[in-house]
């Protein structure tokens, strides 16, 4: 029995969602919408798959209701492939099995919220650079209005945290897990920085998978003058595959700092952040170098 339920309900329940994404290649569709990749072409492309098993993938998809197709030509007509909601709520079933795959397969098993130099997390987070942001909005801490994470100005630096201690409570030896210490001092260096990333023709937004209102407590007692964002759902996770780690039960993004310009475009990314500090004068630097070339 599961909460009342009977087992050959949970079971057929778990049957049903496994005859939906149970397949490889639908699994990697998923993750390649979430990243921005909507044309049958540039599917094909990225995952050098058969034409033929990618139509009937799709097709499966669009009959599942995880992926809706969106006219973009008229003359004619062609499609691309966007998640609906339903989709959209698979997102977090990737990251937990990526989270798995970096700490159990790539990983020696422990529980981080860093990786060191060489991981394969960090040549993934490295591989960002020169890579496009694909089109989503996050929810703002300030009232929960959705936000798109790449602001108008020439720069937008991005800093990922795994959790602030208030308003609280953190799981259970949160200290003790490695990457997790430091998430306010991350937030306070940028916010004495943050007038100089304006002059420099940045804007600063902090990333965690905390809820708006959790970050709001936080960014009145601290004074953060910048928009937090709550990735509560996984959608930028999900589309630039960040680094995550499980605990409380729920997914943490691990401490990143990113650089995107004006047109989407990451431009500078850092993991792991073991020295926040060098980390923020890092991304400064960045900002004042993209603002020197114009």
């Amino acid at each position: 029995m599961t909460r009342g339920v009977p087992a050959r309900d949970a079971a057929w329940a778990k049957a049903r969602a496994a005859a939906v994404v149970g397949d490889w290649w639908s699994l990697l569709l998923i993750r390649e919408a979430a990243r921005g990749h909507h044309r049958f072409d540039a599917l094909q492309e990225e995952l050098g798959i058969s034409r033929k098993v990618l139509t009937e993938r799709l097709a499966h998809l669009v009959e599942t209701g995880v992926l809706e197709k969106v006219p973009y030509q008229d003359r004619p007509v062609r499609h691309e492939y966007r998640l609906t909601p339903s989709g959209q709520g698979l997102l977090p079933v990737l990251l937990s099995m990526q989270d798995w795959a970096d700490r159990w397969v790539f990983g020696d098993g422990s529980l981080s919220g860093t990786a060191d130099e060489t991981s394969a997390e960090a040549r993934r987070v490295a591989g960002l650079t020169g890579l496009r942001l694909p089109p989503l909005e996050l929810p703002g801490h300030r009232d929960g209005a959705p936000l798109d994470p790449v602001a108008a100005a020439p720069a937008t630096v991005l800093f990922c945290y795994p959790a602030t201690g208030r308003p609280g409570p953190l799981p259970d030896r949160w200290a003790d897990i490695p990457g997790t210490v430091g998430c306010t001092l991350e937030n306070r260096l940028f916010r004495d920085a943050y007038e100089d990333f304006r002059a420099a023709g940045a804007e600063v937004h902090g990333v965690s998978t905390q809820r708006p209102d959790e970050q709001r407590v936080f960014a009145v007692e601290e004074g953060i003058p910048f928009t937090l964002l709550s990735d509560v759902d996984l959608r930028l996770a999900a589309a630039l595959r960040l680094p995550t780690f499980r605990a409380g039960q729920l997914l943490r993004l691990k401490r990143a700092v990113l650089v995107v310009d004006r047109d989407r475009v990451v431009r500078h990314a850092r993991f792991p952040v073991t020295d926040i500090p060098a980390a923020v004068t890092e991304a400064l630097t960045e900002v004042r170098r993209l603002a020197a070339q114009g």
